[in-house]
C-alpha cells in the first residue's frame, strides 16, 4: 500500500517557522515530482510549492515565495516544506503529494498524505 505521511504540523505565533516532513512508504517517489498543496477552512486545496526528481527544479506560489522553501531527500524518500515567518493566513491543512512524472508543477498529482495541520495564531 503506498501512503504518503506528513508530520511537522502544529500551533505557532505568527512571525515563526515550521518545517513540514513527507516521507513515502510502499513505494519509491525519489524519481518522481513531489509537492505541498494546502486547504483552509472554507476554502478550495491551492498549490503551494513542487519540487521535481532533479533537486534544482522548484516551483513556489507567490504567496510563500520568499518565506517558504521546498526540498527533498531522496536517500530518505523524504520531501520538505521550510516555513518561515508565518503568517496567520497560512493556517491551513497541508498535504503533500506525488506525481508520477518526473516534473508535475501545479497540477497532475496521483498519490496524496493525510494531511497536516498548521496553524498561525497573531
Amino acid at each position: 500500500q503506498v501512503q504518503l505521511i506528513e508530520s511537522g504540523g502544529g500551533l505557532v505565533q505568527a512571525g515563526d517557522s515550521l518545517r513540514l516532513s513527507c516521507t513515502a512508504s510502499g513505494r519509491t517517489f525519489s524519481r518522481n515530482a513531489m509537492g505541498w498543496f494546502r486547504q483552509a477552512p472554507g476554502k478550495e486545496r491551492e498549490f503551494v510549492a513542487s519540487i521535481g526528481w532533479n533537486v534544482g527544479v522548484t516551483l513556489h506560489t507567490d504567496s510563500v515565495k520568499g518565506r517558504f522553501t521546498i526540498s527533498r531527500d531522496n536517500a530518505k524518500d523524504t520531501v520538505y516544506l521550510q516555513m518561515n515567518s508565518l503568517e496567520p493566513e497560512d493556517t491551513a491543512v497541508y498535504y503533500c503529494a506525488a506525481c508520477s512524472s518526473s516534473w508535475c508543477g501545479k497540477s497532475g498529482y496521483e498519490y496524496w498524505g493525510q494531511g497536516t495541520q498548521v496553524t498561525v495564531l497573531s
